[in-house]
């Protein structure tokens, strides 16, 4: 790897690391926000939601003119407007009596920059780096994802200590700087070319007629992994605090604790598949799975701290392992010119996961935890079957036909 390519993958790793403060940096406040707002757990629930499904609807939009315009010139705008809703929020708290609908437009806009910005980096490693480099390089890409919801709990936690809203400004003061980097830094490729509307829907529809079932099984690896892990983690900062009185700093130490295992994983995968045979990838994809189903079914019958810790830090290790080898699936499985809608679909599947999830296990305080975790350890189940049933890693990592 070239001293140039180093620092174009250390610029493209801090965005998926900014990213994901999106959500994780608010999970252990959330308690603290419930509280100021005067308002209950299926409202709170909704400054996730407000913020993964805007993303998750423009992230093809952002894909598909990534393709057409470059994918810098999307994605460092949209972390300015990532970082602007945040500022939005952070405002609002300050100025308004209420300011609760003021913070949900907020946490919209930032979905809405949120949707640009770590997929597209995503299809811009693909288009930088070849072949068993692509591998390690987005393995590089998930650890700071991981590294980025390590450290977000930590820090959202700190900022919580001068105040609720406090995390809102972070959002601004680090999104917005890192954008104008990357417009002045980054190139696209020059073999990026350009589309009419009617050539580009042919090409999208070739590549999921010849690998429709392959890639559906991927999407739903990546979407269920994340899914389990912010929705249980949206209900095991409630259970610190509520059971066990754990609060503020050491709160997101704890929490830390299963996403520091899961960018553990991630990065050492993106070394180890690097240097192995790609029908490697489908077995650690079900392990994986079968890690996430271990770790919930360990969360939902434990009552002692030290138990809900290794459990969840058992599913952070499983969601680790899926990751990486699903991203490098899925990038691998279109050409430069079409990989940024297939990376950018993907991350809407992922986007709708971390939607879902914190509401869903919401109705544990309605259902209980047994119904619930049980419901969702069978759907991690059921995924791990497809997975097995349907990933080709030599189909995915073909290259497609002209249709």
């Amino acid at each position: 790897m070239k001293g140039k390519t180093k620092l174009e993958l250390a610029l493209l790793c801090l965005v998926p690391f900014i990213m994901v403060l999106g959500n994780s940096m608010l999970i252990p406040v959330l308690p603290a926000i419930k509280s100021a707002l005067k308002t209950d757990q299926f409202h709170v629930g909704l400054l996730i939601t407000a913020f993964s499904i805007p993303a998750g609807i423009i992230i093809p939009f952002a894909g598909i003119l990534s393709d057409q315009v470059g994918r810098v010139k999307v994605m460092a705008p949209a972390l300015a407007v990532y970082g602007f809703g945040g500022l939005v929020a952070g405002i609002s708290s300050l100025v308004f009596e209420k300011p609760y609908i003021m913070i949900l437009i907020g946490r919209v806009i930032q979905g809405i920059g949120a949707g640009g910005t770590y997929q597209l980096a995503m299809a811009l490693t693909g288009d930088i780096f070849k072949t068993k480099e692509r591998t390690k390089a987005l393995g590089l890409l998930e650890a700071s994802n991981g590294l980025g919801k390590v450290i977000s709990p930590i820090a959202g936690a700190l900022a919580g200590l001068i105040s609720w809203f406090a995390p809102f400004f972070v959002y601004g003061i680090l999104a917005i700087p890192i954008g104008l980097v990357l417009w002045f830094v980054l190139k696209d490729p020059k073999d990026l070319q350009k589309q009419n509307p009617s050539e580009y829907l042919d090409a999208i529809k070739t590549i999921f007629r010849q690998k429709a079932f392959p890639l559906a099984s991927c999407f739903l690896s990546g979407m269920v992994a994340l899914f389990v892990l912010f929705g249980l983690l949206s209900y095991y900062s409630d259970v610190l605090e509520e059971v066990f009185k754990i609060k503020g700093f050491l709160k997101g130490i704890v929490i830390a604790g299963p996403v520091l295992a899961m960018a553990i994983v991630s990065f050492s995968l993106g070394l180890v598949l690097e240097k192995v045979k790609n029908s490697f990838f489908k077995p650690v994809i079900i392990t994986g799975l079968a890690l996430i189903a271990l770790g919930q079914l360990a969360f939902c019958f434990s009552h002692s701290f030290w138990w809900m810790l290794v459990a969840v830090i058992v599913l952070g290790l499983g969601v680790g392992s899926v990751l990486p080898p699903v991203n490098t699936l899925i990038t691998s499985s279109a050409s430069t010119k079409r990989r940024g809608i297939i990376t950018c679909l993907y991350g809407s599947v992922r986007f709708f996961g971390v939607a879902i999830g914190p509401p869903a296990y919401g109705f544990i305080e309605n259902f209980g935890r047994v119904p619930v975790l049980i419901t969702s350890t069978v759907i991690v189940g059921m995924v791990a079957v497809t997975a097995f049933f349907f990933i080709r890693e030599k189909v995915l990592m073909k290259e497609e036909k002209e249709g």
